[in-house]
């Protein structure tokens, strides 16, 4: 028998085995192989940014068009370009919330850690589990799994906050959902200092006492760690003109507190992003991107970030180059 046709007999053995192994709901590991277990991490977020200049205007359109009642929480979500909702990274959910002068958004709970950064606005609050806690800019209120939550705004203006919620994963493990509670507002009262309410004048000092020109300050509980099982949260100060480049198998969704400057996001295929920024902008990393920020103001500038680093760490995924 002819090369040629030892090939041939071969190729229609490998299809029919092939087909055979279906009905048994079989499949064949090593034709998958360089997929499951490739070169480098390989996520399916990209990087990609959204203005908050631009995104205001629809936010509050949202607010003419959804009462917070009807909407239960008034919400645009950050979709990831190469994703699909309620995907901001692989891992994280990213949002931008309103609340308008008077409302409440009516008290639930769910299964899904959420953290809140404060964007703009006064006398907002959340109260988890009779606890009111008053926003200001640049704080974080968590508002852990199964927690009865609500928020309002008993201010002049509108109240606007960063979003984020370990949402993605239930993708994977379906067990997510959430009770109402039986009245619009779980009862509360005003709490001056509460385990989840983490002011930014505290992280501005933490920031302040670091030296270098890159300072990183960490989010931690009372206990000293990170804010959930899934999502914890850092700030970073950058007070040179540009930081060195790192990359980590974390994925981040960044918030501009103040200043402006611009981050190169290399992902790991090597493809390189550039993303320019000013307060108040939002962007996100995915995991294993090489990471440089660059400050172009002549202030330093302070940047927020949510991350998945809880989740990576407690299953032993973390790896990290500078």
């Amino acid at each position: 028998m002819s090369s040629a046709s030892v090939q041939q007999v071969k190729a229609r053995d490998e299809k029919l085995f092939m087909n055979s192994l279906l009905p048994q709901n079989l499949a064949p590991l090593w034709t998958q192989m360089s997929k499951m277990v490739p070169p480098h991490p390989n996520p399916t977020a990209v990087p990609s940014s959204w203005e908050y200049a631009k995104v205001r205007p629809s936010l509050m359109k949202a607010g003419e068009i959804v009462d917070a009642e009807e909407a239960e929480r008034r919400v645009l979500m950050l979709v990831n370009p190469a994703m699909e909702a309620p995907c901001t990274t692989d891992t994280i959910y990213g949002g931008l919330q309103l609340i308008l002068p008077g409302e409440v958004a009516p008290a639930h709970r769910h299964i899904a850690f959420a953290l809140r950064f404060i964007i703009e606005g006064t006398q907002g609050f959340t109260a988890v589990e009779g606890q009111k806690m008053v926003m200001e800019r640049g704080d974080i209120i968590l508002t852990p799994s199964w927690h009865w939550h609500d928020h309002g705004n008993e201010g002049p203006g509108p109240v606007v906050w960063l979003d984020g919620l370990d949402l993605p994963l239930f993708k994977y493990a379906p067990v997510n959902f959430a009770e109402m509670y039986n009245e619009k507002r779980y009862p509360s009262e005003l709490a001056d200092q509460c385990e989840w309410r983490f002011p930014w004048k505290d992280v501005a000092a933490s920031l302040e006492a670091q030296s270098g020109p890159h300072r990183i300050h960490h989010y931690r509980s009372k206990s000293g760690r990170h804010l959930s099982a899934t999502l914890s949260a850092q700030a970073e100060m950058i007070a040179a003109q540009h930081t060195t480049s790192s990359q980590e198998t974390c994925s981040f969704i960044y918030h501009c507190y103040e200043g402006e400057g611009q981050t190169i996001v290399t992902i790991p295929s090597g493809q390189q992003s550039s993303i320019n920024w000013v307060a108040n902008d939002t962007f996100a990393v995915p995991a294993w991107s090489r990471v440089q920020h660059i400050n172009t103001s002549s202030a330093p500038s302070f940047l927020f970030a949510i991350n998945d680093r809880p989740l990576v760490e407690s299953l032993g995924l973390e790896r990290s180059t500078v």
